[in-house]
This record gives C-alpha cells, structure tokens and sequence, in this order.
C-alpha cells in the first residue's frame, strides 16, 4: 500500500457510517484506505464481555462464550464489511481492513507506531458522537499523533 488515510470505526456498531466520505477523500486526494476497527472503552466493555461469557459458559454454552471473548466481528458484519471493501476496490480504492481489540485511542496511537505511511486520520461518527471519546483524549491524540485528525459528526436531516 502507499500512502493511505485511515479510517477508525468501531466494529461492533454501524461502522459504516462516514465510510463513503473516507473513500471519496481517499479517491479524491489518490491515496490507499485503511480501516482499522476498534472496541468501544477497552476495559469496560471487555469487562462486559467477560462477564456475558461466564453467564453463557455456566449455562453450558461454552461455544457461545468462546465466541464473545474472541472479540471477533459477527459473521453478518464481515460479510457486509467484505462486500463494501470489494466496492471500494472496484471504484479504484485499495482498500484494507484490520480488526484490533484495543479502544480507539489505543489503536490509533499503536498503529501509527507501526506505520508510517499515514497521512490522515479519519474518526467515524461513532468514534465522536455520544462522548465515546472524551474530549481531552481527543486533545491529547491531537498533539501526539503527528498526523492531521478529522472528526466527523452524523448529518442531520430535516423533515
């Protein structure tokens, strides 16, 4: 891949939303896409997991259970995530996808770490919206991610 923005969604909600304006940028501006799909509040929400898991599992649903600390994306969201990656692909956009269970701040700060071929980062709606990342970390990974981050908000449509 060269150049790319990347696009952080949380993978257990409508990731897609902001999606089709990340590959408009990404195919206006001629660079590759990158989708990186966090967990929503690392701690509690793994917390959250881990408790659901031993209520399946004391109910003898162990598969069930293994499935939920996995942290796997459910098979109908990759589905839907490979045929819009697929689109993407079909238009011109290199499109690549990771899935990490840290929360989305740790994910963008581990990743950049990692690459070095970011130019962008892009929050979704549902990174920003309903105080899922608070304002002081935004702040703070402002200052600290050494790339330009973009939040972006839903659109609001009247009646």
């Amino acid at each position: 891949m060269g150049r790319q923005l990347l696009f952080v969604t949380y993978q257990n909600e409508d990731f897609d939303e902001g999606l089709s304006y990340a590959v408009d940028l990404a195919k206006t501006l001629d660079k590759d896409l990158t989708i990186l799909m966090a967990q929503k509040k690392g701690i509690m929400k793994r917390l959250e997991d881990v408790m659901s898991a031993v209520t399946f599992a004391g109910a003898g649903e162990h598969e069930t259970a293994r499935v939920i600390l996995s942290g796997k994306i459910e098979s109908g969201s990759l589905e839907k995530l490979n045929l819009l990656t697929e689109k993407f692909q079909n238009e011109g956009v290199t499109t690549k996808v990771y899935i990490v269970g840290l929360d989305a701040v740790s994910a963008i700060k581990d990743f950049l770490r990692q690459k070095n071929s970011v130019d962008m980062v892009l929050l979704s709606p549902g990174v920003t919206d309903n105080g899922n990342i608070k304002l002081s970390e935004l702040q703070k990974l402002g200052r600290s991610a050494s790339k330009p981050v973009v939040t972006m908000s839903k659109q609001v449509y009247a009646a």
